[in-house]
């Protein structure tokens, strides 16, 4: 059995298994092989890495294993490009227990506009979809139907929300089911895409690494513009001109994650900070005391259209994994209706955290 697990900014790492023993709890590993284009030094720590994994019981979670792997290799080991999450990783794919990009067809969905409060249900009920086994992984593309502010799950609407900024300017204030920080969003000037997959996607990383795994492939479609993006933790891509965008990330207990991104393409900066308050602790963190200069939009960047920006995306996508057109399911827009009158768009979860 064959698994391959690609560190994000690192190598290539593999693992080759036998198991034996009884089906189920029983089994063991009988044989491991790691290999991979990692530097690793002293030469014998790979043998110390095979041993320590073979005998081991299969179903020895990915914590567990890489403890194993770096009392093998010892405290004065060399890893270049691996680590030891990234071997217990590669052993978990090997033995069907964890998932790769490449076990997995993507259906991309490109529609219409919605307006906020559906695409905050839209999110909820497709993720969910994953866990339940009804759809498959999904990245979906976003289009704004109106001015928005999506705030986290648990930031404070008045604390993060100008009440007379957003009345002037006709801005729709939703929340989203995932944690992180406020995005100012209007029509045409952000790129926000989601990505729905199962868990086992994502089994034995943190979620910090989860993020930077999940944002590999637009740190990709970035470059190929010509953008030196990078991922900056715990979940912002950026360039050396800026941050260029932010990711949020939610996982349901069905075995379902939700990873969705927003960028930059075009931003009023004097409108955004009209809207929302952005404190001053905030910005000193990112190294600024300007608000308006923490953005570098796509716009300036790739000189390209947004739309020409978006196809870039889904092309460079679909080079690296297996996709197929997709879309919302008649039953899926229904329930996401249904979640929009009787959660996202009430003051209840609008003002959850007041």
């Amino acid at each position: 059995m064959h698994g391959e697990y690609k560190v994000p900014g690192g190598k290539l790492v593999a693992a080759d298994v036998e198991t034996g023993g009884v089906d189920g709890d029983g089994q063991v590993l009988t044989d491991v092989r790691i290999s991979g284009d990692f530097f690793l030094e002293p030469d014998e720590a790979l043998d110390a890495i095979d041993r320590a994994l073979t005998g081991i019981a299969a179903d020895t979670p990915v914590a567990r294993m890489a403890t194993l792997v770096e009392a093998a290799v010892g405290p004065d080991a060399v890893l270049v490009g691996l680590t030891p999450e990234a071997v217990a990783i590669a052993v978990r794919r090997a033995l069907g227990r964890a998932t790769s990009w490449h076990d997995h067809t993507f259906d991309v969905i490109r529609s219409g506009p919605e307006e906020p409060f559906m695409h905050m249900a839209l999110d909820d009920v497709l993720a969910q979809a994953v866990g339940e086994g009804t759809r498959g992984p999904t990245l979906r593309l976003w289009e704004w139907e109106r001015t928005t502010v999506v705030i986290g799950s648990f930031q404070s609407m008045r604390n993060e929300i100008d009440p007379d900024g957003a009345a002037r300017h006709g801005v729709t204030v939703t929340r989203r089911v995932s944690g992180g920080g406020a995005m100012f969003i209007e029509p045409g000037n952000t790129i926000t895409y989601s990505l729905y997959v199962p868990a086992s996607l994502v089994e034995g990383l943190s979620f910090e690494q989860s993020y930077a795994f999940l944002d590999d492939w637009v740190l990709g479609a970035l470059r190929e513009l010509g953008i030196e993006a990078t991922y900056v933790p715990l979940n912002d891509i950026a360039s050396p001109a800026g941050k260029i965008g932010g990711a949020a990330q939610k996982r349901y207990a069905s075995g379902a994650v939700l990873h969705h991104v927003t960028m930059s393409y075009d931003i009023d900066a004097a409108k955004m900070l009209e809207v929302l308050r952005i404190g001053r602790e905030k910005l000193s963190d990112k190294g600024t005391t300007s608000a308006a200069k923490r953005v570098d939009p796509l716009r300036s960047q790739t000189g390209m259209p947004r739309e020409a920006i978006i196809d870039a995306f889904v092309g460079h996508f679909a080079g690296r994994y297996a996709t197929r057109p997709g879309e919302i399911t008649a039953e899926e827009r229904a329930r996401a209706e249904r979640a929009v009158v009787e959660r996202f768009a009430t003051p209840e979860w609008l003002h959850r955290v007041p």
